[in-house]
């Protein structure tokens, strides 16, 4: 379900203005405020959004009742996020959840030591220097694990499956993502199990990613693996329709994708993961030390296929996969 317009009031938005909004119905006075940061935009928050506030609900917590929530959206631009962690801290945010990616913990991180923060990316917290550990993150931080970088084999193995023969598959890679390194070595490990070639092309703004595309088509790949990243995640549709125009079978990271129009997915689920980032931050506010919160890691991964965009590219998939499947879009 997504959220209507008439849900919020925008503020003034340019290149150079990030979007801010708040919910219309307001919060009792002195109610806490919970500010929320992402690096994409308003419109890809919204997607989340209701699930954040069900897990609030889960705790307790309801909007305009007895929590404030303030929306936050850089719009891609992450030169932005300083500006919008610090307008939060301003309103005395008592809980700071910031999004999309690694980059809006880290700078809210630096921009406070005592305001809790909870974290909801699919980097390795660790490795990206958030936390200490998983089970003891430390100083102000928690959050939301959603791993999606070390499930690029796994998604290889089924788009193998889904798409059999000696054409090598083509990974798709945002070379400044945090995890990419490793995005390219598990493709490659996992190819290599598999005796399959694969083909790695890199895009990491607009007008690189079909570029990428043709030129993998043009190496002869027969198939795509669209590798997890923020970026990629805010151009679904874009990816969708570069992979349909050169007839690539692609799989992706979120469900998202295959409702719209995606062939097949393998990961968490993201809104799930928004809605466990929900639940922590009613803990805080109760009062749990994020410091010693473990951070959430995902117990259920979905594989969801999507049958028309498989009859459009005249593949015949395995029944044995689509039993396995646990969605299946007609």
């Amino acid at each position: 379900m997504n959220l209507t317009r008439r849900a919020f009031f925008t503020g003034v938005c340019t290149a150079a203005v990030p979007t801010a909004w708040l919910p219309r119905a307001r919060a009792q006075q002195g109610a806490p405020l919970i500010g929320f940061v992402h690096s994409l935009s308003s419109s890809y928050i919204e997607n989340f959004a209701p699930s954040f506030r069900s897990g609030l609900a889960e705790t307790g917590y309801v909007d305009g009742r007895n929590i404030t929530l303030a929306y936050r959206a850089a719009d891609g631009r992450y030169d932005l996020l300083p500006g919008l962690v610090a307008d939060l801290i301003k309103q005395k945010a008592a809980v700071i959840v910031a999004a999309g990616g690694t980059e809006p913990a880290k700078v809210a991180q630096a921009a406070t030591s005592t305001v809790p923060i909870v974290f909801v990316s699919a980097a390795d917290p660790v490795k990206a220097g958030l936390i200490a550990s998983l089970n003891r993150p430390g100083a102000n931080i928690t959050g939301v694990s959603l791993i999606g970088s070390t499930l690029e084999a796994k998604r290889l193995e089924i788009l193998n499956q889904l798409v059999p023969g000696s054409a090598p598959i083509g990974v798709l890679i945002n070379s400044t993502y945090p995890d990419a390194a490793l995005q390219r070595r598990e493709s490659e490990m996992a190819a290599g199990a598999m005796k399959r070639a694969i083909i790695v092309a890199t895009a990491s703004t607009d007008n690189e990613i079909e570029p990428a595309i043709a030129g993998l088509v043009q190496d002869g790949a027969g198939a795509l693996l669209v590798a997890q990243d923020v970026f990629f995640n805010s151009r679904r549709r874009q990816l969708i329709t570069f992979a349909a125009n050169h007839k690539l079978p692609a799989i992706y990271n979120q469900r998202e994708y295959v409702e719209i129009g995606g062939l097949a997915s393998y990961g968490t689920s993201f809104k799930d993961g928004y809605r466990q980032a929900g639940v922590l931050a009613g803990k805080i506010l109760a009062g749990t030390n994020p410091a010693e919160q473990p951070v959430t890691q995902p117990t259920k991964f979905e594989l969801v296929i999507n049958l028309q965009a498989a009859k459009a590219l005249g593949l015949v998939l395995p029944p044995a996969m689509l039993a396995l499947a646990d969605g299946v879009i007609e």
